[in-house]
């Protein structure tokens, strides 16, 4: 197919990969964001391997590995202390994998400079509202009624809340407050855990180390619970993490405020992809899920890197088709998974943390248990890599470059 003028409505994490990734295959591209500044939203995240792959694809991996923190593994331990959630990237049967904890501002920044240093258009204070196909191609249309230049595809990169899908109400009960933090030297926590401590399936607290000494820290809440939250004041509020975690005590200090706290409400959705050939929905725009399988962000680059592939089809019914062979199967793979691990750990009733404490965990711990978890949180459960024709990254490289930035932090502080 002949370069396509594209248009990316959204300037994300989807939306600044896909515009790299596009533009490097010779597509003309231009980004529409609404806000006058492309800015992130939302505190931590894990890059997997999968999410890797596509970095690694970009030249960008050892910049987003220098700014994180690598993760070895998952622990989640309920209130007696028993260990309930359990996962190691060496149970992988590749050496030396790790999950990269970051900052969400982070990984925005390093894709952001990449998109201005390639100089790809970026067009602020655009809020999308509508798409509309004309003669020979397509528009995007924002809130007062402007529309873009005329596009032949565009990509939906808006997320959750996009208004190129049909609405529809997936918000779940839960959320969860999140804020960044600063470790304090000394701090009780492993720096190479995400760790997690849970009341039932009601509560849950984690801290994620996320590179140069910080963290991310959340409190699971329900929508409901939020306004009471808000009201109560934050001694009582600390008093209820600390029951449940003593050492969380180190962050008190820190968050003395409710406004440092944002909370996040989770949806889970899969919408169907437009009839038109001509417009394409990528990350949570297309299928949003909790974060109980750290997912989004990583189910997204893949996403961007599968258009690019299907646009080397013979023409745009042919290139959507290919695209939704190259992602339909591991997308539903994820969403169903993580359809049915959010009750043990996001819920209510008592019954599914009982039924994950008595029966998951242990059962989880005999082969192949071990090797099936570290798959599932890697993202490699489906093999979406090799359908993709995506190579490992180079963990070790990666695993020098952090170190590197890790003692060059030191020398300067």
């Amino acid at each position: 197919m002949q370069p396509l003028s594209i248009a990316i409505a959204g300037c994300g994490i989807s939306g600044l990969a896909s515009a790299l990734l596009l533009s490097r295959a010779g597509h003309r591209v231009c980004l529409y964001e609404r806000f006058a500044a492309p800015q992130p939203v939302g505190s931590g995240l894990m890059i997997q391997p999968t999410g890797m792959a596509v970095l690694a694809e970009l030249g960008l991996a050892e910049s987003m590995t220098a700014k994180g923190a690598p993760v070895t593994g998952l622990l989640g331990l309920n209130r007696e202390g028993e260990p309930v959630l359990e996962a190691a990237y060496s149970d992988l049967p590749r050496a030396s994998v790790f999950g990269l904890g970051i900052h969400r501002a982070d990984l925005f920044g390093i894709l952001y400079e990449a998109v201005l240093a390639e100089r790809i258009p970026i067009e602020t204070g655009f809020a999308v509202s509508q798409f509309a196909e004309e003669a020979g191609g397509a528009v995007l249309i924002d809130e007062q009624g402007r529309r873009s230049a005329s596009r032949d595809l565009v990509v939906d990169a808006l997320g959750l809340r996009s208004p190129l899908v049909p609405p529809v109400n997936a918000l779940l009960p839960f959320g969860a407050l999140w804020a960044n933090v600063e470790l304090p030297k000394g701090a009780p926590f492993c720096g190479d855990l995400l760790e997690q401590r849970y009341e039932r399936a009601l509560r849950m607290v984690g801290v994620l180390p996320v590179g140069v000494g910080r963290a991310a820290f959340f409190w699971s809440l329900t929508a409901d619970e939020y306004a009471a939250w808000q009201a109560g004041g934050m001694a009582r509020w600390w008093d209820e993490v600390e029951q449940l975690w003593p050492q969380c005590c180190a962050f008190r200090q820190q968050l003395r405020e409710a406004d440092q706290l944002v909370f996040a409400r989770y949806a889970h959705r899969t919408s169907r992809q437009s009839p038109s050939e001509r417009l394409v929905h990528l990350g949570d725009a297309w299928h949003a899920a909790s974060p109980q399988l750290g997912q989004g962000a990583n189910m997204a680059l893949l996403d961007a890197y599968a258009l690019v592939l299907a646009l080397k089809a013979q023409d745009l019914a042919a290139s959507k088709a290919r695209f939704l062979a190259l992602r339909q199967w591991h997308v539903r793979l994820y969403q169903a998974l993580t359809w049915a691990f959010t009750p043990p750990f996001q819920s209510a009733a008592a019954w599914p943390a009982i039924l994950r404490d008595l029966l998951l965990a242990p059962a989880s711990r005999v082969g192949p248990g071990p090797r099936m978890k570290a798959h599932l949180v890697a993202g490699l459960a489906g093999d979406p890599l090799t359908r993709l024709g995506l190579a490992m990254p180079d963990y070790l490289v990666l695993a020098a470059s952090s170190t590197a930035s890790r003692a060059s932090a030191v020398d300067q502080s």
